[in-house]
């Protein structure tokens, strides 16, 4: 690693609140303010800015990734888990303005801000927005340019704007879909385990296998926590 490389990881470490050990941190042009925490082996690339306002947090799990130039803000928690990727371009709010119900402009407004939750080993592709209040199950993926305001399951596979659920990874799959990614996976293989997935891959299918969302669940208590203690909600 060159000597630039090293001064910017460390330059960048230190807009953090909490680094954990071995993470990347040295992408060009990244914007920390506020209380942004990382777990252990985390990677953030350049040109991603992290906020957060009135005493909110965004807590990154271990082996967590977050590629070029996203946004996320956060006045309550964006919390994700560990092993999930989030891919270039992607939004992530927790708050959005209360413009149904009144005719006054947007800007007087109340916003709402609510907990964000995605679980252990998802992957979030490329340009996605993430509403406020969403909860995103362990292993699930979301495509592409999707525009997540529901809760997703774990293991399914959501697509679009509106997003909506498109298929689940391992339930119910088409004999065609399931012979041509048959196929696939034969052709290119799996890449082996490492940095301790086996156990955490093993953790997230027995959570789904108990038909549960742990998501949503941590989701729930967060809203609850804040509703408890800080119920009031701001216009601009």
């Amino acid at each position: 690693m060159s000597l630039r490389r090293k001064w910017r990881r460390w330059i960048n470490s230190r807009k953090f609140v909490r680094v954990g050990k071995h993470c990347s941190l040295d992408g060009r042009n990244l914007e920390i303010d506020g209380h942004v925490e990382l777990d252990d082996y985390c990677k953030i690339r350049g040109n991603t800015i992290m906020r957060t306002n009135g005493g909110g947090k965004i807590l990154i799990g271990t082996y967590s990734g977050v590629s070029y130039n996203c946004f996320f803000e956060a006045r309550t928690i964006i919390q994700i888990g560990k092993y999930t990727g989030i891919a270039e371009f992607t939004v992530i709010r927790d708050t959005n303005h209360a413009v149904i119900g009144t005719s006054e402009h947007w800007r007087l407004a109340p916003y709402i801000s609510q907990p964000i939750v995605i679980g252990d080993g998802c992957l979030i592709g490329s340009g996605c927005y993430i509403a406020p209040g969403v909860a995103i199950g362990d292993g699930a993926v979301i495509a592409q340019h999707s525009v997540v305001a529901r809760d997703v399951g774990p293991f399914e596979v959501w697509s679009g704007n509106p997003a909506r659920k498109v298929a689940h990874r391992v339930h119910g799959i088409p004999e065609s879909m399931r012979k041509r990614y048959q196929e696939l996976l034969e052709t290119y293989g799996v890449k082996d385990i490492r940095h301790g997935f086996e156990k955490q891959a093993a953790e997230i299918r027995d959570a789904v296998n108990l038909e549960g969302n742990r998501a949503a669940e941590e989701r729930d208590r967060l809203m609850a926590m804040f509703a408890a203690t800080s119920p009031q909600q701001e216009g601009r």
